[in-house]
């Protein structure tokens, strides 16, 4: 592949002449492909090596269609490159020790969380360390890209993130709100050269030094929403110092930011560089794509704040007796139960003042679970109640269904089911919900998303 002088030159500073030979012959082979399983959602997915930073990263030897596996399409798992699963395992890391708040759900920032691969890590990684006590703000600035983000977040299925669409200067005036912000930062994209043509056109030294002052703009702009003793974890899918090392050297020294990587405390790979300030993966040293990750901690000084303190108001919930007879019957846990729109949606009880103060600061596209309807006598459910992890598995009747069947519902068809009852059911395949049907016995209506439905013709498949 051929790469500019100027660009030969800033990744050698970054990585050293012979980890440089390594990387740009790299950049010549093919990408590798992986997934990483939801551990609430166990069905099956694509077999393949474990990634020693991801405890539930697989990289596949071969790229299958993921389009037709309704696993995918069920949540089960993500489609997310191995070197950006990296960022989730610095989080778990660091997490370790760390004490959670009391009396209170920790929170963590996504900043710049489209498509919402590190999102859905974080969720994982949140629930398995948090139980259900934590919410998670996911952010994206582009209107273009916060809908495949609010959609992602729906099918990974936790009702504990919030996904929200704003600058990062929004969230300061949520001063000392988060314990911990992602903030995986807009970079020249030097990562991701083997896949993406345009981020080699487009790179440039003065685009270095633009992103540069971006990034800085952005993490000055939501530093006082982090709380004294946060953690910033920064990353970026690019290998030069000055969006890297030198940004994170800014932070500690105009922010009174601390270092926090590298860490001895964090297990070295084979493959992952240690810099000065933090890590960079590079590929032809690891199978992944580019990738560097730093943290620091929030120090404190005269005049910074000692954690959030303001009274946390809560937003109207809707009319109490305007929900339908039996819907909190098919939750799993405690909720709160509001109307947005015509949409009747639940909120874990346990975030909700959290979730409510946010609201009246961030424009918000989506918060807990979606939950569904109503029309004339009928409670119609939501496409993300079936997706959701606080849905009870008894609470409507499943019916599971073939591949065929499976793919023909998510191409949104009229399928039949002549064998069920009529009425409301749960569509699933290898026990994974896929969304629901109202049965009429001749036919079903396809409640399945506009939005979210296959448009190739599933019917040509290979098999």
């Amino acid at each position: 592949m051929q790469v500019s002088e100027s660009f030969r030159i800033l990744l050698e500073k970054a990585i050293g002449h012979d980890n440089m030979l390594v990387a740009l012959s790299a950049l010549d082979t093919p990408a590798s492909v992986s997934v990483r399983l939801n551990p609430f959602k166990k069905g099956f997915a694509p077999e393949g090596r474990m990634i020693p930073w991801s405890r539930y990263g697989r990289i596949l030897e071969h790229r299958p269609l993921f389009t037709l596996d309704p696993i995918f399409h069920a949540g089960g798992y993500y489609v997310q490159d191995s070197s950006s699963m990296f960022v989730g395992h610095v989080f778990r890391s660091l997490m370790k020790d760390r004490r959670l708040p009391e009396g209170r759900p920790l929170r963590v920032l996504d900043l710049c969380a489209a498509p919402g691969g590190k999102t859905t890590d974080l969720a994982a990684s949140l629930r398995e360390i948090c139980g259900d006590r934590f919410l998670l703000v996911a952010n994206e600035v582009m209107k273009s890209r916060v809908g495949v983000l609010a959609d992602n977040v729906a099918v990974w299925g936790d009702p504990n993130v919030m996904v929200t669409s704003d600058d990062p200067a929004a969230f300061a005036s949520l001063e000392g709100f988060f314990d911990v912000i992602v903030a995986d930062v807009p970079c020249s994209g030097e990562g991701m050269f083997r896949k993406d043509e345009q981020a080699r056109m487009q790179w440039s030294e003065d685009n270095v030094a633009l992103c540069q002052a971006r990034q800085r703009r952005i993490i000055a702009d939501v530093w006082p929403a982090l709380a004294t003793d946060g953690v910033l974890i920064y990353s970026t899918c690019t290998f030069n110092r000055n969006e890297n090392d030198s940004n994170v050297e800014w932070i500690a020294e105009n922010l009174n930011g601390k270092y926090l990587l590298p860490s001895e405390g964090l297990e070295d790979y084979d493959g992952v560089i240690r810099t000065d300030r933090g890590y960079s993966l590079v590929p032809g040293l690891v199978e992944g794509e580019g990738q560097y990750c730093s943290a620091l901690v929030k120090a404190q000084s005269d005049g910074q704040n000692v954690g959030f303190a303001r009274r946390e108001r809560t937003a109207g919930k809707g009319k109490e007796s305007c929900v339908p007879c039996g819907v909190r019957e098919m939750l799993s846990t405690d909720v709160e139960l509001r109307w947005k729109g015509e949409v009747l949606t639940a909120v874990p009880k346990g975030i909700y003042p959290h979730v409510a103060l946010a609201e009246s600061v961030l424009h918000v596209v989506a918060a807990g679970c979606a939950l569904g309807t109503v029309k004339g006598k009928d409670f119609i459910p939501d496409a993300d109640l079936a997706l959701s992890l606080i849905l009870e598995a008894d609470a409507f009747v499943a019916v599971d269904v073939d591949l065929d069947t499976a793919l023909a519902f998510l191409h949104r068809d009229a399928i039949v089911l002549a064998d069920a009852q009529k009425g409301f059911l749960l569509v699933r395949y290898e026990g994974l919900p896929l969304g629901f049907v109202k049965n009429l016995g001749n036919r079903c209506n396809n409640l399945h998303p506009q939005g979210r439905r296959i448009r190739m013709d599933v019917k040509r498949r290979e098999t």
